[in-house]
């Protein structure tokens, strides 16, 4: 599966994020290892089991473009 990554070069350093999974981010000295990095981390955060007990509810909320917008 493929995830939209945001990536840069800072001061000698790559650093990146995953758009598509919040969380997963990472800083390395290489391109190629950041990107490792980045698929590492996605992977450990979709294996990671999320508990919800019977009192828990899952839910969409409604952010309105004028929130989106500022």
């Amino acid at each position: 599966m493929k995830y939209r990554a945001v990536i840069k070069e800072v001061d000698g350093w790559w650093i990146g994020w995953l758009l598509d999974l919040p969380g997963v981010n990472a800083q390395e000295k290489t391109k190629e290892k950041l990107l490792k990095s980045l698929a590492i981390g996605a992977k450990e955060m979709l294996e990671t089991d999320i508990p919800f007990t019977q009192d828990s509810i899952m839910t969409l909320i409604d952010v309105p473009d004028e929130v989106l917008n500022q």
